[in-house]
């Protein structure tokens, strides 16, 4: 196409470009070096570019870009539309950046609305935020958790600084206030802990010294070896109820309070163990007595029973200890065959009880009595055939007969 049949502008014989527009031509430049071709098409690159820039800020609003970096973008582009040194349609493009003026107002209403929405939003969550560490700071310290209420206010403070930097700039009044109180709960959870510690701190030291003092006295009672484990002992229990002192001083102390004990315990071992060899041949005794004195057990005799455990049992005095592990169970032996000589005796004095003896032969007679005044009642009612009066007496006579049974 020669530069005369380019609609929108041509080139003269000495290089000067023309662009064509509804009021008449206007001069945009000279290319003097080239063709006509190649001036025309300089020149409409440039409006190539203008018109690159109209479709990216079409392409701009219809994302949601920012109303009021659209409408610098239109203004700036209208003016250079209007003054552009190219060869196009500019008025083309100058109706599509007007366009663009129109989408401007309803654009920043509606990002307006939409930054309304999104600070009450952001409102709400730093506000949560705040009632959530208030909530923590009117918790009862004395219920506390340390480790947890930490973690809980590290995620709070965390969760504030992100929406801080990412969420939408509050305004400054709204955000005062909010910051405010969160550093003042922030600061009342921080005090109690700090009071917690300090008393922990405080308790960790008595419970120390305490158990400082009860290794010190369990080291002294070694040089007593076996005769010490019942001191020793009550050293436990002191230890037991001393408190904690921190786990890495507990664990530093209870090994030497313990390596105290393990000596003591192994000298008591070592003498149980020496009595046990000892005691060795006084358990074949006594476990030769006991089956000796297992037979009373069946023993009906009481004078019999009682003379043969006195007999068994002034022996076993006389033989004298048993290993320890052994003492409970032959002591049982004994003590049950005891307990069936003793009921022997006790069945013996129950029934020969004198004024238990008297009352029941007093009683006895009675009831003999009512027994034979029942009979003859019961023969009289039968003769009179009385069957219901017999059936009564009856039973007043079996019960009476029940008792005089018990009785002998």
């Amino acid at each position: 196409m020669s530069s005369d049949q380019q609609p929108w502008g041509r080139v003269d014989e000495t290089g000067t470009v023309y662009l064509r527009e509804p009021s008449g031509e206007r001069v945009v430049g000279q290319f003097p070096d080239g063709t006509p071709e190649e001036a025309l098409a300089y020149f409409e690159r440039k409006y190539t570019d203008l018109a690159g820039q109209v479709t990216l800020l079409e392409q701009r609003v219809k994302r949601g870009a920012s109303a009021s970096d659209v409408s610098k973008a239109v203004s700036s582009l209208s003016s250079a539309i209007e003054t552009a040194n190219a060869i196009g349609d500019l008025a083309s493009l100058k109706r599509r950046v007007d366009a663009l003026t129109e989408v401007v107002s309803s654009l920043t209403e509606k990002q307006n609305e939409e930054s309304k929405a999104q600070l009450t939003d952001a409102i709400a969550v730093r506000t949560a935020i705040v009632e959530e560490v208030e909530a923590l700071a009117a918790e009862d310290p004395a219920k506390a958790q340390w480790k947890q209420v930490t973690a809980r206010l590290d995620d709070m403070f965390a969760r504030w600084q992100k929406h801080q930097q990412e969420g939408p700039r509050l305004p400054r009044t709204e955000a005062g206030e909010l910051w405010k109180r969160f550093r003042d709960a922030r600061t009342i959870v921080e005090g109690h802990r700090k009071a917690f510690f300090a008393e922990l701190d405080s308790t960790h030291r008595d419970a120390r010294t305490k158990k400082q003092q009860l290794v010190e006295r369990a080291e002294a009672l070694i040089p007593k070896g076996a005769d010490a484990v019942n001191a020793y002992r009550d050293l436990l229990t002191e230890w037991k109820n001393a408190g904690r002192a921190g786990k890495r001083v507990d664990d530093t102390l209870w090994d030497k309070f313990k390596a105290a004990g393990d000596l003591i315990y192994a000298a008591r071992t070592e003498v149980v163990a020496k009595d046990d060899e000892e005691f060795a041949g006084n358990l074949t005794l006594k476990l030769d007595l006991l089956t000796e004195a297992e037979p009373l057990l069946t023993e009906t005799d009481r004078t019999v029973a009682r003379e043969r455990l006195t007999s068994i049992q002034r022996r076993w005095d006389e033989i004298g200890k048993v290993p320890r592990d052994q003492v409970r169970a032959v002591d049982e032996r004994l003590r049950k065959v005891e307990a069936a000589v003793r009921k022997l005796d006790d069945d013996f004095w129950q029934k020969n009880n004198p004024e238990k003896k008297a009352r029941a032969e007093g009683l006895a007679g009675q009831l003999t009595d009512a027994i034979a005044k029942l009979q003859g009642e019961i023969d009289a009612a039968k003769a009179a055939g009385d069957a219901a009066k017999v059936t009564e007496l009856q039973e007043a006579l079996d019960a009476r007969k029940v008792w005089l049974d018990a009785l002998g």
